[in-house]
Order: structure tokens, then sequence, then C-alpha cells
């Protein structure tokens, strides 16, 4: 059984979520506002949720935000609904700023909010849906990214009532989401678009910087297993630093860090923000939720029009690898982009700055219309 409970939300209570774990750009200025129409926040209360490892829940919350109305065609099923998907440590709220919406929810822009039906909900273990740090602690199910596309399809279906998606928008983790979505669902969504990230196995490097932040909380012994009464702030701080690294841009950071002193005031300030805002089991559960991942075998399966872009300065996504040249050919109607790096890509950040890959989304939008 689920519950659903929305309520609308004026402009000002949508205060930006601070930096996400992989590199968001940081929060924008306080007097800018998202676009109209006003966004609706809601919960998704599902009673008894099985995880994949045979964890259960008694109640499942997944928070969500939403832009616009759902239009129907004659036979009733909804054509312009979009899911936009997070990353790591982010929300719906993180996707909610001038790089981003701000470039794709105005009058007149490609996702225009007054003519789509913008669904931006919060993953599990994320922003306002049910994660460790509500009370559970390290006792919360652990979740994968299974789990959390299934509470996503659920929201969309069991909480929204649609049953067809015009396009998936997702973002670094929701990049990875959207090949999940694909697969499982084929025949219920027109179009992909993932952002920053590999339909394979998390191994390599990718694997190596995740499990050391994790051995980095576990070893800690102010961890106390999960059950801890404060921060395990050294464990924090190496899951931050890493972090960091994993989602920086060289060349942006060359040219706003130009001297030694920079540079450091700024490792010193990111690492005190991330410190302050981490709860080490959230941080923990985030990290290792992709252990399940590898949508690789299956990809075949995917009908729907696929527009896959990766930037170039992208550390947790090397081009160097060639897997995505050698991926995107086993998915029927599919395009892979790779974005030289130059002044709008921002490493793995890059898919927040909709400047940098727009154009590539028009395209998309053209190519799948029926």
């Amino acid at each position: 059984m689920s519950r659903i409970v929305a309520s609308v939300c004026a402009g000002a209570a949508l205060a930006m979520m601070a930096i996400s774990a992989f590199a968001q750009p940081a929060s924008p200025p306080p007097t800018w506002r998202p676009p109209v129409p006003p966004p609706v926040e809601g919960d998704l209360v599902m009673k008894d949720f099985h995880f994949a490892d045979g964890e259960t829940l008694p109640q499942l919350k997944l928070h969500y935000t939403t832009f616009g109305t759902p239009r129907r065609d004659m036979a009733g099923h909804v054509t312009n609904a979009v899911l936009i998907l997070h990353g790591t440590g982010g929300s719906g709220h993180s996707l909610i700023r001038p790089e981003f919406s701000g470039q794709l929810f105005g009058p007149g822009q490609l996702l225009d909010a007054r003519l789509y039906y913008l669904i931006l909900p919060d993953g599990i273990g994320h922003g306002q849906s049910s994660k460790p740090s509500d009370g559970l602690h390290a006792h919360f199910p652990r979740y994968g990214y299974a789990d959390m596309v299934e509470a996503e399809h659920r929201l969309v279906t069991e909480g929204l009532h649609l049953d067809h998606l015009r396009l998936i928008i997702g973002t670094s983790m929701g990049c990875m989401h959207a090949f999940m979505w694909g697969e499982n669902w084929p025949g219920q969504v027109d179009a992909l678009m993932p952002l920053a990230c590999l339909p394979v196995q998390i191994a390599g490097r990718n694997r190596v910087w995740r499990e050391m932040e994790v051995l980095a909380i576990t070893g800690d012994p102010a961890w106390q297993g999960g059950d801890y009464k404060e921060e395990p702030r050294q464990a924090l701080v190496t899951a931050a630093a890493i972090t960091v690294i994993a989602g920086s841009a060289p060349q942006q950071m060359q040219k706003a860090l130009p001297t030694r002193d920079d540079a450091d005031a700024y490792a010193k300030r990111v690492l005190d923000a991330d410190v302050a805002r981490y709860d080490a089991n959230d941080e923990l559960y985030q990290i290792n939720a992709s252990r399940d991942y590898d949508p690789s075998a299956r990809l075949g399966a995917i009908t729907a029009q696929v527009m896959w872009i990766n930037s170039a300065d992208d550390f947790i996504n090397p081009p160097e690898l060639g897997i995505a040249e050698q991926q995107v050919k086993k998915i029927p109607h599919a395009r892979f982009v790779l974005l030289p790096i130059g002044p709008n890509t921002h490493g793995h950040g890059t898919h927040t700055y909709a400047v940098a890959w727009k154009d590539y989304l028009a395209e998309l939008l053209k190519e799948s219309a029926k």
C-alpha cells in the first residue's frame, strides 16, 4: 500500500541544497528563484517496502518535487512527463539552480514547465527521502541501485499515476539509473538522456576511490559500527577529500585557483563545508549503493531513443577507457557524444551545466517525437 501527500511550495521554501558529493556547482545566490509555474512538493510513503537483498522497511518515504501539470491524450495516457534524476549525495533540489533548471525549465526553453510535467525525486538515502540518519543509522536496509530505481518507478506509477514518460534525464548516479529504467521498462519511456556515467559494473579506479571512502568510514574507531554519538570527523575529512578530487575539473580549478594560497584556502573551505553537512552513515550508504550496478548485459533491451553524453575531463568516467564507444553499439537507437574540454565543461559536474549539452537535448526531443 502507498500513501501520497503533496503541497504547493512557495519559491522561498526551495532553499538550495549544499553541493552534492560529486562536485555539483556551488549554491546559487539567494536572490535566484526557480522558474514559474511554482513547484509542488510531496511524499510517497510505501508500506512494507522489500529490498532486493530481502530486507524490509515498514515505511519507505520518497520525497519529490514537480513543476507543471500532466497532459493526457484522448486515450488517457500522459504525454509530457519528464523524470529528472540527481547524482550521488544530491537531491531533486540540487538540480533547481541557474545552471540546470534555469537553462531548461523557463518560458520558451526546452523543458518549459508550462508545457512539460517535470518530476525530480530524492532517491532513497538522499534529500528528504528515507535515509539512515533519520534514526536507524547503520541498521537501515543496505539499499542498492536496484532498490532506488524500483522506488522511483513506484513513485511514477503508483504515486503520480503515470504510465508513460516522455523523457528521462539522469545525472551521474541518475545517469546510471536511466540505463536501468530503459532496460526494466522499455515500453514506458520515449527518450533517455544519460549524463556522466558508463553502463558497466563499477570497477577499476572508479570502484577503488569509492571503496577507499567506505574503508575510511568503517575503519575509523569513532564510527562505532555506525552507532556513533558524534560524527567520526577524520573519516569524513578523508571521504570529503577523495570526493573533491573525484569530482574535480582541472582547467576550471586552475582558472579559479591560480595561486598556491588560493588552492590551500579552497581545500580548507570545501572540506570544512562538506564535513559539516555529511552524516557518516548516509555517506557510506550513498557511496556503496552502486555495488549492484551492471546494466551491460541487457543494454539491447532498451527501445527508447538515447542521447548519452560524457565530458572529456571527467575523472570518474575517463574517456581513455573506451568503454562508452564499445557499449553504445549494444543499444538499438543510441548516440554517444563525448564533449571536448572547453569553457563549458566542469569535469564530472558538467552534467549540471545544461549550457554544455542542451543542444543535444533539443536533437533528442526532435528525434524521439512521435
